[in-house]
Order: structure tokens, then C-alpha cells, then sequence
């Protein structure tokens, strides 16, 4: 209704809804007021986000009509919900819930998400008191991600890739081509869609108990955990980007940064310009290509496999022990891409 609106408005004035209008409008839908206020102020910023990045000369689809199957979540932002026995919400009435953990401090938002294999999540956003973060005498250590293995640290540990998406690959196949020959529209075929759904949830939360497990050992191991700010998103449209999605790159950076504070632990993003080709003994570049999997340098003699040699520098640059060190403080973005991108180091 809301875009629809909006592009009628855009042909004839050449200019959306303004966000009151847009208000308006939502009136009476039966949802409550502050999720149906919510739900138009996305479809303003997407709207915005639009007309910036094509003012920038990028290319940015316009916002599309979605089904009820696309229609993700819904959020309240200070009212409208209520948490006991039951989660009783506004229009939808009394919800049992199961509990993953007893909530300490007050509840501030609520959002109802629903995965596409049809579970529904209640996430609530809590304010509580800042908790005074423990002494952590770790050692520092720099992580060089990869995809042959996904991570090798400095202390020369090594952290296979376990390519969650590669074990179920050939059940994902054949659910997908059961699901192909499937009438659109019939009952067999929402039956099929929900097993693939199914299947790419259990990837999911493999995935992510992976990388919880990971980043919760290292944070509590070490005082100091440098990495490269990869610009992975760019990176996987350029290639390899089915294994650069299914590693969590991205993710794994996340749950450090905001698991690093109350472990006593500080997470440190570098420029990752080069971590690969430079000796992390005399500094001098030593150019590699992808398949040259051992750093030998005609330099100084240094002979150690490339991941550990670049982790190595990884950690240099963060702890500035060499002029001029680029590294970064926790949450600064360096956007760089590495100058190797297109063959970055792990890859084959």
C-alpha cells in the first residue's frame, strides 16, 4: 500500500510521501500505532537511501513488493508489549513463549521475527548496568582469516575451515530439485520450501554456534586480538563468494569486537594492504603468487608458511611496533580492500 502510494505520488508530483502523510496512512491497519509508524519510516529510509546512492552515480534497485513470506519482522520500539508467564502483545494478545534466558535489567524494545522456516523469535534490546570488565593477562595475537583454513593465528595456532555449507550441499540439491518439480501453488510445494528452509537454518545456527565457540575462546585467551578489516562484502561479489559467505568473515569480527570489553580484551583492525607480500621479519616486500603457499624471503632468509607470516604482520601493525603502523582503533572503519583482492590469500 505504502509504496504503491509512493510511486503513484512519484509519477504524477515527482516527489515521494512525506513521512507525516506516510503516518497517516498506516492509521487503522490493526497493527499498533508506534510498529505500523516503524514499518512506513523503513520504507522512507529505504526510499532515501535510493535517490543518495543513485545522486552518487551507483546502481540501487527500487524497493520492491514483498509478499506475506518475504515480511521478516516487526518492531516495537517502546511500548505495546508486555513480558510475564506469557509475552502478551498488542493486537495479537497473549503469546507463550519459551525462554532462552532470564532477563536481567529493563526492557526497552521488542522485535517479533519470524525465519523462513516459519519459528518465531521475540528479541528483546535491554538496558542494564555496565559491568566492570575482568582482568585479562592474555598474550596479543594477530588472526589471518582465509578460506583453505579459517584462521591461522601468530602464535602459529591453526583453526580449520569447517565449510558448514559444503556438508549439506548435496541434500540442499536434491531438496531444491524436489522442490522444482513441485506445482506452484500446491501444498507439496510450500512442504518442500519449508525442508529447504529447514535445512538452511540448521546451516545457520551451525555456523554461528562455530563462531561463538571461536570468538568466546579467544577472547577470553587473549588481552589483544589484531585483524585485518576486510572489506569482505566487496570482496565476495568479486569472487569466491559462496565460500567467503559460509566462512562469516564478518560475523567472526562482530562477536570479537563486542565480546572483547567484558572479557578484558581489546579487538584492533588493521589496513590489510599487504599483510601477505611484506616479510614480518625485514619489512621487505616479497611479491607471491596465489598458489606460492610458503613465504621465502630472499632478504633476510625468512622461510615460514604465508598465513602465519601475514598474521604476524597483522599483529605488528596493531600493537605499532613499527613506524608508522596503520593500525586502528577498535571501531574505526578502514574501508581498503586488500590490494590482492582478487587473489586473496587461502583462497584456492
Amino acid at each position: 500500500m505504502l509504496l504503491a502510494a509512493n510511486q503513484n505520488c512519484y509519477n504524477e508530483t515527482k516527489k515521494f510521501l512525506t513521512r507525516n502523510e506516510m503516518q497517516k496512512m498506516v492509521k487503522g491497519t490493526g497493527l499498533f500505532s508506534q510498529v505500523a509508524q516503524t514499518l512506513s519510516h523503513r520504507l522512507q529510509n529505504a526510499l532515501w537511501r535510493m535517490v543518495k546512492l543513485r545522486k552518487q552515480g551507483k546502481e540501487c534497485g527500487y524497493p520492491r513488493f514483498k509478499n506475506i513470506d518475504r515480511m521478516k519482522s516487526l518492531n516495537y520500539p517502546q511500548a505495546g508489549f508486555k513480558l510475564d508467564k506469557k509475552l502478551k502483545v498488542i493486537p495479537f494478545g497473549e503469546i507463550s513463549i519459551k525462554k532462552h534466558r532470564e532477563i536481567e535489567g529493563q526492557i526497552k524494545t521488542l522485535t517479533l521475527k519470524r525465519e523462513s522456516s516459519g519459528r518465531w523469535f521475540a528479541t528483546f534490546c535491554i538496558e542494564t548496568e555496565p559491568k566492570i570488565p575482568r582482568i585479562n593477562n592474555g598474550e596479543q595475537v594477530g588472526v589471518d582469516l582465509g578460506l583453505t583454513k579459517f584462521a591461522v593465528l601468530s602464535n602459529k595456532e591453526v583453526m580449520k575451515n569447517p565449510r558448514h555449507l559444503k556438508q549439506y550441499e548435496n541434500r540442499l540439491v536434491v531438496l531444491q530439485q524436489r522442490l522444482s518439480k513441485k506445482k506452484k501453488g500446491s501444498q507439496n510445494r510450500k512442504r518442500a520450501k519449508h525442508r529447504i528452509a529447514l535445512l538452511y537454518e540448521k546451516v545457520s545456527n551451525t555456523r554461528a554456534d562455530f563462531l561463538h565457540k571461536t570468538s568466546t575462546r579467544l577472547v577470553n585467551n587473549y588481552s589483544l586480538i589484531a585483524l585485518e578489516k576486510l572489506a569482505s562484502q566487496e570482496m565476495s561479489k568479486q569472487k569466491f563468494g559462496k565460500q567467503i559467505n559460509d566462512a562469516g568473515w564478518n560475523m567472526f569480527a562482530n562477536m570479537l569486537s563486542y565480546k572483547a570489553e567484558e572479557a578484558g580484551c581489546k579487538a584492533v583492525f588493521v589496513d590489510p594492504k599487504n599483510t601477505t607480500q611484506e616479510c614480518s621479519n625485514c619489512r621487505e616486500i616479497v611479491k607471491k603468487e596465489l598458489s606460492d603457499r610458503i613465504h621465502d624471503c630472499p632478504f633476510c632468509g625468512l622461510v615460514m608458511d604465508r598465513d602465519l607470516n601475514a598474521a604476524k604482520n597483522i599483529l605488528i601493525r596493531a600493537t605499532a611496533g613499527l613506524a608508522g603502523s596503520q593500525a586502528s582503533g577498535d571501531g574505526d572503519s578502514l574501508p581498503s580492500l586488500k590490494e590482492e583482492a582478487h587473489t586473496i590469500h587461502g583462497w584456492e
